[in-house]
């Protein structure tokens, strides 16, 4: 920091996989929350004009009481990844406020892109749909198929983290798309477009249920529509569309 000086920082690294953090809860919490204060304490001390950016979750509502959630709604996270980033989110207002740093929360939730990586379940299902599709694979199994999620499209997310430290004051904003869908709703699809019947080979597995499941979680981003002049475009099933087509493509080049 005290060599690039930079003018913006993007928070965005983090332990950000939820199963993964009930299984690991010390090193999620370490590497969230500490590796948040450490970047803040170094902005302070080292480069004060920087405008910060932190990637906070959805994950944070965790069992909200209301649906769509927008920034007002009270938080109930119900993992320790949801957790973690609620601390940070913590860390980042009382940074701003005690030391007038200019840092933003955007509050995403869940994007996805042909970049997702393997072990995140949409990426999950498109690449076994593909491997399915080619033969290389027989049966996918999944955890909770009725938790619904507001999927978005990661380009059109990042776009939004940028704008949030363009304007003039800092503040934090909710970034979704206002629908929510099922997992089961994501695998129909995602099947579907490959011409294949999801239930000849999807099956449920117990191991991939969460210890403590959320049932929906859906965000109202009209703050950042109206001050932001932000919103998002491509539709889940364009989204859905864009994943499976890639890792088709992917899987007939692996096996040419």
């Amino acid at each position: 920091v005290r060599e690039v000086r930079p003018d913006e920082c993007y928070h965005l690294a983090a332990q950000s996989f939820v199963s993964y953090s009930f299984d690991d809860e010390f090193s999620t919490l370490s590497t969230n929350i500490n590796g948040t204060h450490f970047i803040l304490a170094a902005l302070k001390d080292l480069a004060p004009q920087c405008r910060l950016y932190f990637a906070g979750s959805s994950e944070m509502f965790g069992n909200a009481p209301v649906s769509p959630q927008d920034e007002s709604t009270p938080f109930n996270p119900r993992s320790p990844y949801g957790i973690s980033k609620l601390a940070g989110f913590h860390l980042v207002r009382n940074y701003r406020e005690a030391y007038n740093l200019f840092a933003c929360n955007g509050i995403m939730f869940n994007h996805e892109s042909e970049r997702r990586g393997y072990e995140y379940v949409t990426r999950k299902i498109t690449s076994t749909v593909a491997a399915i599709k080619f033969g290389h694979a027989q049966e996918l199994a999944l955890g909770n198929l009725a938790a619904r999620r507001d999927w978005g499209y990661s380009p059109e997310y990042v776009h939004a983290m940028w704008m949030m430290l363009q304007q003039p004051l800092p503040d934090d904003y909710v970034i979704a798309t206002g629908v929510s869908h099922s997992v089961r709703d994501f695998v129909e699809l995602a099947f579907s477009l490959a011409g294949l019947n999801w239930e000849d080979h999807v099956r449920t597995d117990p191991k991939f249920y969460r210890p403590v499941e959320i049932n929906e979680l859906r965000g109202d981003s009209s703050k950042a529509q109206e001050f932001l002049g932000w919103h998002s475009t491509v539709t889940f099933e364009q989204l859905v569309e864009r994943m499976v087509e890639h890792d088709l493509d992917l899987e007939k080049q692996a096996h040419r």
